[in-house]
């Protein structure tokens, strides 16, 4: 239970709209291409993203780099072979249609009519080739169809396989209650177990029968039966009621329309839900997996400092972050990813003891903090002043026996520092760098820098940093 309450407060409300945002997407694509060749290669390449997980999971090296260069292969086959399909489902859609549209057919096919045309062009002995799709698309399957989006009525199939109208040798596709394309043509089916008597109609019925989900109805003229081809398998109807019975199945209508909008809605619903499904496991494979450990070191930023105050000292610059987090999200972390900032808006003047927490350290979404060493962090503030002091000179070491050093003047004789008040106040003197006095055998000049100590004591703009003394080296009167 307690690991439980672990988990769900360390949810963010990012990694929520992560999941609602990614699933949205998902679930789109499955609105727009189901029923697709490409919605097929989809659910392929996401079977193989999982596979692809397990295979990490259990440390199957070889077999996630093999995976992860087919899951790569599929998805250029999906933007190269099926652009047409793509570009189709697309174009066919406006903006509004592609963001948050739905695909509920309300339009359906008046099988009546469809029927009694049938029976007449079959008493007719006229031949015919009618094709009612399924789910899927049918442009990469069938060819030279010409454009006709016309009002579905029984003058309009009997004019179509009219014997002197052009088109009348090829197919008609009928899609709810419109006739959408005519003079199509049809793969034949290369099945060496269909009647002998099967004409060229025929074959191309079973050719499209065994390659989509569309049924085809055929209408002999030779014999003038009706034969409708639906897979593998190819009957003769001789009765109007079978026949409506087979087309009220295939196109989905039920007596009640109602009913029909449930199911489409049930189905909306679940593939929202299996959306939300996948997209809360993958999540949850990146962001909580199994843990692995790493170590960084990160430069504490000191943030949020009174611009009266200095900092004079502080005991770590740096600290090392002790990091967990799932394999995939730790091997790609930046230490650039990772800040440490200490807030000194609350510091006093002097010594400052900081303990660094959660809230002090930004780390990328899905990582998480183990140890910090050091925890505590001293920080030595102190207010800048400016002071001007004199300048003493630093001999060292002895000059020769038979000389004497007779005289030392400094070009200046003071020098102005900034630094801390509590230091300054303890510091009357400057000194210089040590000159050696047993280097000196004569009169000369030596220019020399100064020992500024502590370090947070700074050479005030506009001071030399380096004074120039001239000394006179004089021999030692003997005795």
């Amino acid at each position: 239970m307690d690991n439980l309450l672990i988990f769900l407060t360390s949810i963010r409300w990012q990694d929520i709209v992560d999941i609602i945002l990614v699933s949205y997407i998902l679930f789109r694509l499955y609105i727009l291409f189901q029923g697709t060749y490409v919605f097929r290669v989809l659910i392929g390449i996401a079977l193989l993203v999982f596979f692809q997980r397990i295979a990490v999971f259990l440390e199957l090296i070889i077999t996630s780099w093999a995976i992860q260069g087919i899951t790569a292969v599929a998805a250029l086959i999906i933007i190269v072979v099926f652009r047409n399909e793509i570009r189709n489902v697309l174009q066919a859609r406006k903006l509004k249609a592609i963001l948050w549209g739905f695909s509920i057919k309300t339009a359906h096919t008046p099988i009546d009519i469809v029927v009694e045309s049938v029976f007449e062009l079959a008493r007719r002995h006229t031949g015919a080739l009618i094709v009612f799709p399924g789910k899927e698309d049918l442009s990469e399957t069938v060819q030279s169809g010409i454009p006709w989006r016309g009002l579905l009525s029984k003058e309009m199939i009997m004019s179509i396989f009219w014997h002197d109208n052009p088109v009348h040798d090829g197919a008609i596709i009928v899609q709810g209650d419109q006739i959408t394309q005519v003079g199509v043509i049809l793969p034949l089916s290369m099945r060496q177990n269909l009647p002998s008597y099967y004409g060229t109609r025929h074959r191309a019925a079973a050719g499209l029968a065994e390659t989509t989900d569309a049924l085809v109805i055929v209408v002999s003229e030779e014999r003038g039966n009706v034969v409708v081809a639906k897979g593998f398998s190819t009957n003769i109807i001789n009765r109007k009621e079978e026949l409506s019975q087979i087309l009220l199945e295939h196109v989905g209508v039920t007596k009640e329309e109602w009913g029909y909008l449930r199911k489409e809605k049930i189905q909306i619903g679940m593939a929202a839900l299996v959306s939300i499904l996948i997209i809360t496991g993958v999540w949850f494979s990146f962001t909580r997996g199994v843990d692995t450990l790493i170590a960084l070191e990160i430069p504490v930023e000191y943030m949020n400092r009174d611009p009266g105050m200095e900092i004079l000292d502080t005991s770590a610059n740096t600290v090392r972050l002790n990091l967990s987090g799932s394999g995939t999200l730790i091997k790609s972390i930046r230490p650039e990813q990772v800040q440490v900032k200490l807030d000194l808006s609350k510091a006093v003047v002097g010594l400052n003891t900081f303990t660094i927490t959660q809230a002090d350290i930004a780390l990328p979404p899905g990582i998480f903090l183990k140890g910090v060493q050091p925890s505590l962090v001293e920080v030595n503030l102190d207010i800048p002043i400016k002071k001007e002091l004199p300048i003493q000179l630093d001999w060292a070491g002895k000059l020769p026996e038979h000389l004497i050093l007779a005289e030392a003047k400094l070009d200046t004789d003071k020098i102005e520092v900034v630094g801390g008040t509590r230091i300054l106040k303890n510091i009357s003197t400057i000194y210089t760098k040590k000159i050696p006095l047993d280097k000196i055998k004569k009169t000369g000049t030596i220019t020399i820098g100064l020992a500024i100590n502590p370090a947070s004591i700074k050479i005030a703009p506009g001071s030399k940093k380096k004074i120039t003394v001239n000394y006179v080296v004089k021999r030692r009167h003997k005795g």
